[in-house]
């Protein structure tokens, strides 16, 4: 297969991003918890002020996820850890 420098040069700029910390902490929908209970989950595990947890949790509510958090994988995994804990669906992408 042949790599021209633009192929060269996107695949760098992606590592480089994934060094950064570039992967989403994403909750799922689910027909189980209140709002109220994903709203405190979100300010105590992920460290949300009370408007970003409510706003995310409505956009969870209507969309059917959101990106909760963002930062390196190995960090995010502690805390879809702590969310999977309280029975809250969490992916990292």
């Amino acid at each position: 297969m042949k790599y021209n420098e633009q192929d060269l040069t996107y695949d760098q700029e992606q590592l480089t991003t994934e060094e950064k910390g570039s992967n989403f902490l994403i909750l799922h929908n689910d027909d189980f918890h209140s709002f109220d209970f994903v709203i405190d989950a979100l300010i105590k595990v992920c460290n949300h002020e009370n408007e970003q947890a409510v706003q995310c949790t409505y956009l969870v509510h209507y969309k059917g996820s959101c990106d909760v958090k963002k930062g390196k994988k190995k960090d995010l995994r502690k805390y879809r850890k702590k969310l999977e804990q309280l029975g809250l669906k969490a992916t990292i992408e």
